[in-house]
């Protein structure tokens, strides 16, 4: 019983995150899921993955409806991140738990950093405001971009929207709202890739996931709330998860630089 309270509180932190400051909140499930719920730390990473991917659908259907979707860029970064994922995936399975865990935390100091110069995206454009045109070179830098990210994303069992919203930017050059809402079509099939992969080897815990994603849910709805009224002060909260993120990051370091023979 306690885990399971212990889950809806983190998925319920996780969604709460994501509803009041946006992106990056899902870079805290891995370690909510090790340290707050106690699985170890494949399963961690694998109910992880899976916990995110559902928030992420949840959340493009919002963008889709609203039109802030580029279509034939996101579902060819989807699909051509599908074998990224598969091939980091399973790669991160058969990474020593505490060696991922290290990397993993200093991908959350990168994203942390990322967090702290990402600028507010602009409130968005009807999606029949601009018509997508994709070219044959377009189409080839979405692709390569596509199997880069979705390979980081399987390795380290996370959606990976701050790789894919730069990823989609670069290649295409799209408008951010855009590239926000085609993003999480990616974020979503890139994590339910990974926690599939991780699912073949008994590594997700599904109990944990659906208790963690009705937190999730929750948090979700009241994040969203109060994101409106707390508009003005979105700098602000961010710098605050930033700093959460870089000390969390920080511990799952400590806890595990012994397995790259690092003693502090």
């Amino acid at each position: 019983m306690l885990q399971i309270i212990l889950a809806v509180i983190s998925g319920g932190a996780v969604g709460f995150t994501l509803g009041l400051i946006g992106g990056g909140g899902s870079i805290l499930a891995t370690p909510l899921m090790l340290y707050v719920v106690g699985l170890k730390p494949h399963e961690a990473i694998g109910t992880g993955a899976l916990a995110v991917s559902a928030n992420a659908f949840v959340n493009f259907a919002g963008h889709a409806r609203k039109g802030n979707v580029r279509w034939k860029s996101a579902i060819i970064f989807a699909i051509l991140g599908i074998l990224g994922a598969i091939g980091g995936s399973t790669l991160g399975k058969a990474f020593d738990g505490k060696k991922l865990l290290f990397l993993f935390a200093i991908l959350m100091i990168i994203v942390g950093v990322l967090m702290l110069r990402r600028k507010p995206a602009p409130q968005g454009v009807a999606g029949g405001a601009q018509t997508e045109t994709l070219d044959v070179a377009t189409a080839i830098k979405v692709c390569i971009a596509a199997l880069i990210v979705g390979a980081l994303s399987g390795f380290f069992g996370i959606g990976g929207g701050f790789l894919i919203v730069p990823g989609l930017l670069f290649s295409t050059g799209m408008p951010m709202i855009f590239a926000i809402g085609s993003s999480l079509l990616s974020v979503g099939t890139f994590g339910l890739t990974t926690a599939v992969n991780y699912a073949t080897s008994g590594l997700v815990d599904w109990g944990v996931a659906v208790e963690f994603i009705l937190g999730g849910v929750a948090g979700g709805i009241l994040g969203t709330l109060l994101a409106v009224g707390l508009a003005s002060k979105r700098a602000a909260l961010n710098r605050i998860f930033a700093g959460l993120v870089f000390v969390v990051a920080i511990y799952m370091l400590y806890k595990n630089a012994a397995s790259f023979g690092i003693h502090f």
